[in-house]
């Protein structure tokens, strides 16, 4: 069984339970709840009545009073009063009033007058000073002829002079009460059947960001190219994260194979090199052409010191999880230092040189790696700029960061080289001696900007090659 089928299964069966449940409790409280109204009613009533009646029983002239008529055109009315869209058409009251002795002085029924009503439970407990109510079925075999009665003491003072009961059938509560039970349970199955359609949409949903997992992971199995589902954040988005890393670490097997082929093939080009003048000088040669593979020899070591010292920066780098240390660095002195050690590169290529900035910018950072980025940046250009060319170098504060450009002029990098320049190992032939670099600088400027929270990017613009690496300022 699909697992989306599974989970609504089990929704439904949760949600169904759940609400049959729910909504049957509440059906079954809507009785009790009515009836527990009305007898609420029914004991103001009363009270109210025991006040107006207690001078005329009294004054025992209750049964020559005008009560017992305006009780029987109480019987009479017809209120036609619609409530909640239920007509009622009669008045359900019985009142009927007894002395202390429990005996029918007054009956709006005209039925018990004269008659001993001390047993009944509303009148006994009333004389006796306690809450008195009882309900009685009219048809000792029908349930639903059942009738609610209220007492209330007639008072003289503190002594209890008289009752007076108020009824009222429950049949005539009934529509009441199917009518809120009917509207209940067209609530309640709307509801559930509401609950049970979200519970659908999410089993699909579920199943559908599963499948796109599973297809993905099935295609890079198989070795397919296979672009990443988009799910939304949390679980799901978590569990795509994780399926995308496991794939980053397992290809980055394959990763650690090319990176010791390139390096091999980049350290076995100025071993050759070496070799070879080292064998050559073994001989007899005249002194010039001995002092070229000496000096070959001398060339091709700075290189392999040069890329043994990038690889070792370059790893430092790539094992940190932040920085070592934090300090504001001026950036006119960080940037003096460096141009004055390229200084005799500059002048031997004839290269302007153009700085413009605010002298009072700070950049807040590891200063070591900070210079180190920098030094990288300005040999690029320096290699890629023609004799005479320009090179510019800007910065101008952004928020909370400075956002430093290095413009070089010179020829645009090819569009297939663009997005390749900071992998390792890559790099364009230079264009005075055609000869390529480690291809390890600005992987290195690259992690050493993620490790200060900034970004490095590199475009052609008109006339050359701009960089850009923003950093965070002190």
């Amino acid at each position: 069984m699909p697992l989306g089928i599974r989970i609504f299964a089990v929704y439904f069966l949760f949600v169904g339970l759940a609400g049959w449940f729910v909504l049957s409790t509440v059906t079954d409280e809507i009785r009790p709840g009515v009836r527990q109204s009305t007898e609420e009613t029914l004991v103001d009533t009363a009270n109210l009545l025991a006040e107006i009646l207690r001078e005329e029983v009294k004054a025992g002239h209750l049964a020559q009073s005008h009560l017992p008529e305006l009780l029987e055109a109480y019987g009479r009315r017809q209120p036609q009063a619609n409530i909640w869209g239920l007509t009622k058409r009669a008045v359900n009251h019985r009142i009927y009033v007894t002395d202390a002795s429990g005996r029918v002085l007054l009956d709006s029924s005209g039925r018990a007058l004269g008659q001993d009503y001390s047993r009944w439970n509303d009148v006994y407990l009333t004389l006796r000073g306690d809450y008195g109510a009882r309900t009685t079925r009219e048809d000792p075999d029908n349930p639903e002829s059942s009738v609610m009665y209220v007492a209330a003491p007639i008072l003289d003072g503190e002594q209890i002079i008289g009752v007076v009961s108020v009824a009222k059938p429950n049949r005539t509560l009934q529509p009441y009460i199917e009518r809120s039970q009917r509207r209940l349970r067209w609530f309640g199955v709307g509801l559930i059947a509401l609950g049970l359609l979200v519970g659908a949409l999410l089993s699909w949903w579920l199943s559908s960001a599963l499948g796109k997992l599973t297809r993905y992971a099935q295609a890079v199995s198989a070795g397919r190219r296979a672009e990443l589902p988009r799910l939304p954040g949390g679980e799901l988005g978590q569990l795509a994260s994780a399926v995308e890393h496991m794939r980053v670490e397992l290809e980055g097997k394959d990763y650690v194979e090319r990176y010791v082929h390139t390096l091999t093939h980049e350290l076995k080009s100025p071993l050759a090199a070496i070799r070879g003048a080292a064998e050559l000088l073994d001989g007899e040669m005249p002194k010039a052409q001995r002092q070229r593979f000496v000096s070959n020899i001398q060339q091709e070591a700075g290189r392999l010191q040069q890329l043994s010292e990038r690889l070792l920066h370059l790893a430092q780098v790539e094992q940190r999880h932040g920085l070592e240390e934090q300090e504001a660095v001026p950036l006119a002195f960080l940037l003096e230092e460096l141009l004055e050690a390229q200084q005799s590169r500059i002048t031997a290529a004839g290269l302007k040189l153009e700085v413009v900035f605010d002298h009072a910018l700070e950049l807040y950072g590891e200063r070591f790696l900070l210079r180190q980025a920098l030094a990288n940046l300005l040999d690029n250009a320096l290699d890629f700029t023609p004799q005479e060319g320009l090179i510019r170098f800007t910065a101008k504060r952004k928020q909370a960061h400075i956002e430093l450009c290095l413009f070089n002029q010179g020829e645009a990098i090819p569009d297939y080289a663009l997005e390749r320049l900071t992998e390792r190992f890559y790099s364009l032939p230079r264009p005075g001696s055609g000869r390529k670099s480690t291809g390890l600088g600005l992987n290195f400027v690259q992690e050493v900007a993620g490790l200060h929270g900034g970004a490095l990017s590199v475009s052609n613009v008109e006339g050359g090659v701009e960089v850009r690496l923003n950093l965070p300022s002190a």
